[in-house]
């Protein structure tokens, strides 16, 4: 059974969960939410995105791991009462601040575990067990067609669910996630040459291959490059991760980057003698943009401008290769980083910035 639901990315399905938190908090809506997609999307780190901006505390239940009276809790005679009574389990949130209850891997739950999770989902209880209302519930899982364990959900369960696909997009994974969790240059640098490797589940599938490319598994490589100096093991690691032939297209380019790019040298040199440490190709100057506006500080952020402006004025000396472009779409990514860090007041006072913005203007250019 098909999910005829929105397909977004990573950055727009966070979008939404925000609204409607928002509109939960306001007591103007209560749901329960449901993220399907293929494993490796980035599901997961939606769901923690959010908690991190809204201030909620997580509570991770991986449904193929529980049994329903985890959800349930254990019973107990109170004699003096003559009753049975439920002890609650302690996975359940219960507190005053805010909070998410995330049922992760709720379409490879076991088909008994199912009804159990029906009132949480829609009465928000579990027998006498009641959610507080600052809890909001995300459900996360694969779909049948994603050649992961799943079955399909049955209406009962779907009506109680906002549904949405979130599908892996190399920008929206490059501008909301690449930057923030401090992938590795060459990783970043890769995806934005060849987007198509983000994610290739559906290609490795029909060619009967196991390992595929996701988010995940690029978040894994960068790891890998940050932590693994010796280049075999790690390139073993590499093709272990996504596949042998995506592993060695990525080496090419990271052995380019890794000989070419200099940004502890760049930001320390005097402004004089920075010219002849830029890299001299794409993937070389892709990697640049996002390993400086990553490395970036408030102390080094003046010598960061003065780096992306005066790659502006390198075209002549780099024909064929768009420095121009990769100069403002790296100011765009400094400027976000500066005013989510509170540093912006560096931009204003920079004479670098004041020249590279005039030399826009007329240009004609916003």
């Amino acid at each position: 059974m098909s999910v005829n639901a929105t397909t977004l990315s990573a950055g727009e399905a966070l979008a939404v969960l925000e609204a409607g938190w928002a509109a939960q908090a306001a007591g103007q809506m209560t749901a329960s939410w449901m993220l399907h997609g293929r494993p490796g999307v980035g599901k997961t780190e939606v769901v923690q995105t959010l908690a991190g901006r809204i201030g909620a505390e997580l509570f991770d239940l991986r449904l193929t791991t529980i049994e329903p009276q985890d959800l349930r809790g254990l019973p107990y005679f109170d004699h003096a009462a003559a009753k049975t009574v439920w002890y609650r389990p302690e996975d359940l949130p219960d507190t005053d601040a805010p909070a998410i209850l995330f049922l992760d891997e709720l379409t490879a739950a076991s088909p008994a575990l199912q009804p159990t999770v029906y009132g949480l989902l829609q009465e928000r209880r579990v027998g006498r067990h009641r959610l507080p209302a600052n809890v909001l519930i995300i459900g996360a899982g694969n779909r049948v067609e994603d050649g992961a364990i799943a079955y399909d959900m049955g209406s009962a369960l779907s009506d109680r669910l906002i549904h949405m696909i979130v599908q892996a997009n190399a920008e929206d994974w490059l501008t909301h996630y690449a930057l923030p969790a401090g992938i590795h240059p060459s990783v970043a640098a890769f995806i934005r040459t060849r987007p198509d490797l983000l994610e290739t589940t559906e290609d490795a599938l029909r060619r009967g291959q196991m390992i595929a490319c996701t988010p995940r598994s690029w978040t894994r490589v960068s790891q890998i490059m940050q932590s693994v100096p010796d280049r075999a093991i790690r390139q073993v690691m590499i093709a272990g991760t996504v596949g042998a032939a995506a592993a060695a297209e990525f080496a090419l380019l990271a052995d380019d980057i890794a000989a070419t790019v200099q940004i502890g040298a760049l930001l320390a040199a005097p402004r004089a003698e920075r010219a002849a440490l830029y890299p001299r190709t794409l993937h070389g100057l892709t990697a640049l943009v996002y390993g400086l506006v990553g490395a970036v500080s408030r102390e080094t952020l003046p010598a960061a401008i003065e780096v992306l402006a005066d790659l502006r004025g390198l075209g002549a000396k780099m024909p064929g290769l768009p420095v121009a472009d990769l100069a403002s779409f790296g100011f765009e990514l400094l400027i976000g980083r500066a005013l989510e860090n509170g540093w912006q007041e560096a931009f204003a006072i920079s004479d670098a910035y004041a020249g590279y913005a005039a030399e826009r203007q007329a240009a004609g250019l916003p």
